[in-house]
């Protein structure tokens, strides 16, 4: 079974989104890490890895289906960091992109009544919802919290861990 040659194209190139990603989070892990914030590093690693699991899902449906794989080249993240709040703003406008763009192939599926890819993208509609709202949640906490009170956060973040929150 194949898919349209544009809903493949967009989820090739939605490959590369997600590898643009989990190396955008890797670079604000490494930012965290190099100010001794363990906790927010270790949140973002996290994050990374997932995004590279969220790509290679992509690839894997399209080999499933006989689709060819054509990986895109993947832009340089964004290397200057201000502060804290606007690493977590940056991965809330991410997130939020990546749900217009899941949501297109959505559209693109659909009106082609493709329903194995309809069911394939569902899963991401759903993970997004659970993406959004938790970086909302980490930017309000990072805002009402400020700069130089981020130890409170890693605080939060192992509470989160543990099940607390």
């Amino acid at each position: 079974m194949r898919i349209s040659e544009k809903l493949a194209k967009m989820m090739n190139a939605q490959f590369g989104n997600e590898m643009g990603a989990a190396m955008q989070y890797t670079q604000i892990a490494a930012y965290f890490d190099a100010r001794s914030l363990p906790k927010f590093a270790e949140f973002f690693y996290a994050q990374a890895v997932e995004e590279q699991e969220h790509a290679m899902k992509f690839l894997h449906y399209l080999l499933e289906i006989g689709s060819e794989v054509k990986i895109p080249a993947v832009e340089a993240p964004v290397y200057e960091i201000p502060d804290t709040a606007a690493s977590f703003q940056m991965s809330l406008d991410w997130e939020n992109e990546v749900t217009a763009q899941i949501y297109a192939m959505m559209d693109v599926a659909m009106e082609e009544r493709d329903y194995a890819s309809q069911a394939f993208l569902q899963w991401f509609v759903t993970e997004q919802v659970e993406e959004v709202a938790s970086m909302e949640t980490l930017l309000d906490v990072v805002q009402r919290v400020g700069e130089k009170n981020l130890f409170m956060i890693e605080s939060y973040l192992e509470r989160d861990e543990e099940g607390g929150a």
